[in-house]
C-alpha cells in the first residue's frame, strides 16, 4: 500500500517500533524491526515492489546468468557512496557477500551457502560462481544478503560494525539509546538525496501496543508499525489516523527444540525434555491447539491461520487444509508414549501484551490435552538470544517472509540451517530443500515446497499457526510512505504533507521529545 500524496522538505519522523531491534549488522541481524530500521539506511543489491517484484536498487540491472545458472554476474550502480563517503565499487559488493557467506556467526551463511566464489571483476561488475543453480539467490539479494557495507567501516570497526553501522541509504546512522531509540539523520551522501524530504528519523521501542496508540494520538510519534488488531479497530474510528495493510509473506507460531543443545550452526545434539523426546508427544501437543479460534480469540479474525511455511499469496504458495484441534487423538498420543500425568512444558514467549495473550491461549488448550504449560515471558531480543543458543523447551517465534519459498524454509528445517532454533535434522527434509534450490521449474518447485513441508510438519518442530497482516497505523499530516508485502516501512520518500498538517506536533517538536 502506497501513500502517493507529495510531502515537504524538513522536519522529524518518529515511528513507534514493536520490539528493540537487534544488532544493527546485515550478517548478524535477525529481527523484523531491525529489517525496518536497514531500510532507511542499508540499500541491497535488489530490493522488491508494491506487486512483489524483484527490482534494481544497488544493482545497475537484473543479473546476466549464464553456464547452465552456474555463473550470474552483477553490474554495481554507479556514483553511489556510503555514508562515510566511500565509493560504492564492485570490490565493496565482493566484501559484503563474502561476509555474509563466511563470518561464522553470520545469519545471511545458509542463503548464501551454494555461492563457491565472488570476485570483482573489470569494470562494476562481480561475478558469482555457484556449486549448482540456486533459484533462491535473487530473493536472497533482494534483502539482507544484498546489503552492501562500507568496507572502510568493516575494516576500522570489525566486530562492532553493529555500533557504527555505514551503508548506501538515504539516511544514516547517528545514535542508538538500547532499549528506547535508534536515531538516523538524512545523508548528504545518498545518490538520490533530492528526493529525500525528512531530516531525521526516529524509531522509538514502545513495547505496548496501546501505548504506541496513545503517542500517534499526542503527537509524539507518526507511525506505528506492526499494530494488533485492537489497536487497528481502535485506529480506524480516529479520523486523525490511517491504517495501511497488506497481506505477510511470513508466518507465526511456536518452535520446539528437538536437537538444538550447541547452539546455532551446531551439529544438532540430544535435548533433555519431554516434548523432543519423542514426536508423539508433540505431535499431541500440536492437536490440542485450534488455530482458528486462537486467531478469532487474540486477534479478533483479522488474522489467517497457517499450517505451512509458505504463504498462499505467494507465486510458489498453495492452499492448505490445516488439521483441526483433536483432544481425542491427542490424549491417544501422550498414552502411546508413555505419559500418565501431565506433561510439562515450558513455552518463551514475548512479553507483549499481545504475545502473552497467546501464551496464555495456547497454555489453556494444551491443558484440555493433558499439558501443563508454563509460560516464561521474556524481551524479545533477549528471547532470540535465548532461542540461538538452545535454551528454551519451546518457543514463540515467527519470520516476516520472503519472496521465494527457500527464504521461508531452507535457514531453518535444514540441518545446519542459519536459523534452525530447532535442531531438526532430517535426510528427506535436506534432500527437499536442495532440489528446490536447484529446480527452475515454477510448477516443480511448486511440487517440491508442498511435499517439504508435509515433511516438516511430521516433525511437530515447527508448529505453524497463523499469518499475520502488515498492519501499521500513521497520522494523517504523514505522506509519501509505502508498506508492501515484506511488511517494512519504507520512509525514503515520506515526509510531512504538503499545505499544513492533521493536528500533530511539529517535526522539531516530536524529535525534541523523542529524546
Amino acid at each position: 500500500m502506497t501513500d502517493e500524496r507529495p510531502a515537504r522538505d524538513g522536519g522529524t519522523l518518529t515511528v513507534a517500533l514493536k520490539s528493540d531491534p537487534d544488532k544493527l549488522d546485515p550478517s548478524l541481524g535477525s529481527t523484523l524491526v531491525g529489517r525496518s530500521v536497514f531500510a532507511s539506511m542499508c540499500q541491497k543489491l535488489y530490493d522488491t515492489d508494491a506487486r512483489n517484484r524483484i527490482r534494481p536498487q544497488l544493482a545497475a540491472g537484473m543479473p546476466e546468468v549464464s553456464d547452465g545458472g552456474r555463473k550470474v554476474v552483477i553490474e554495481v550502480r554507479r556514483g553511489a557512496r556510503f555514508s562515510d563517503g566511500t565509493p560504492l565499487n564492485a570490490e565493496a559488493v565482493e566484501t559484503s557477500l563474502r561476509r555474509h557467506r563466511d563470518l561464522p556467526e553470520s545469519a545471511r551463511s545458509s542463503e548464501l551457502e551454494p555461492v563457491k566464489s565472488i570476485e570483482a571483476t573489470g569494470g562494476d561488475k562481480v561475478e558469482l560462481r555457484l556449486k549448482e543453480p540456486y533459484e533462491p539467490l535473487l530473493g536472497a539479494l533482494a534483502d539482507r544478503s544484498g546489503m552492501v557495507m562500507s568496507p572502510r567501516a568493516l575494516k576500522k570497526y570489525g566486530e562492532d560494525f553493529a555500533t557504527h553501522p555505514s551503508c548506501v541509504g538515504p539516511f544514516r546512522f547517528k545514535e542508538r539509546v538500547t532499549g528506547d531509540r535508534i536515531v538516523l539523520e538524512k545523508d548528504p551522501n545518498y545518490y538520490d538525496a533530492s528526493r529525500v524530504h525528512l531530516r531525521k528519523v526516529v524509531y522509538r521501542t514502545i513495547v505496548d501496543g496501546n501505548v504506541r496508540l496513545a503517542n500517534l494520538r499526542s503527537g509524539d510519534a507518526q507511525i506505528s508499525d506492526q499494530t494488533a488488531p485492537l489497536e487497528v479497530q481502535s485506529a480506524l474510528t480516529d479520523d486523525t489516523l490511517q491504517v495501511f495493510n497488506s497481506p505477510t509473506l511470513g508466518y507465526q507460531g511456536l518452535t520446539v527444540n528437538i536437537g538444538n543443545s550447541r547452539g546455532l550452526g551446531k551439529k544438532p545434539g540430544k535435548v533433555n525434555s519431554s516434548l523432543a523426546r519423542d514426536g508423539r508427544i508433540r505431535e499431541a501437543f500440536a492437536l490440542s491447539l485450534d488455530r482458528a479460534l486462537i486467531n478469532k480469540i487474540v486477534f479478533q479474525g483479522m488474522y489467517d491461520t497457517a499450517c505451512g511455511p509458505v504463504a498462499p499469496s505467494s507465486e510458489l504458495g498453495t492452499k492448505m487444509r490445516c488439521p483441526g484441534r483433536d483432544l481425542g487423538r491427542a490424549r491417544q498420543l501422550l498414552r502411546e508414549a508413555g505419559e500418565k500425568g501431565r506433561v510439562p512444558v515450558e513455552l518463551t514467549i514475548s512479553n507483549t501484551v499481545e504475545d502473552m495473550r497467546l501464551g496464555q491461549v495456547v497454555q489453556a488448550m494444551a491443558k484440555d490435552a493433558g499439558f501443563q504449560v508454563k509460560l516464561r515471558p521474556t524481551e524479545f531480543t533477549t528471547l532470540l538470544e535465548h532461542a540461538d543458543k538452545g535454551d528454551f523447551e519451546a518457543v514463540s517465534v515467527g519470520w516476516s517472509g520472503r519472496l521465494d519459498p527457500a527464504g521461508n524454509i531452507d535457514a531453518f528445517a535444514a540441518t545446519l540451517g542459519s536459523e534452525n532454533r530447532s535442531g531438526i535434522s532430517d535426510e528427506r527434509i535436506d534432500s527437499l530443500i536442495e532440489d528446490g534450490r536447484r529446480t527452475a521449474d515454477p510448477d516443480e518447485r511448486r511440487e517440491i515446497y508442498r511435499d517439504v513441508t508435509a515433511a516438516i510438519n511430521d516433525e511437530h518442530a515447527l508448529i505453524y499457526l497463523y499469518r499475520q497482516r502488515n498492519y501499521v497505523v500513521t497520522t494523517k499530516e504523514i505522506a509519501g510512505l509505502r508498506v508492501y508485502g515484506d511488511g517494512l516501512i519504507r520512509v525514503e520518500n515520506a515526509g510531512y504533507a504538503r499545505g499544513g498538517d492533521a493536528g500533530g506536533k511539529t517535526g522539531a517538536d516530536t524529535e525534541a521529545r523523542s529524546r
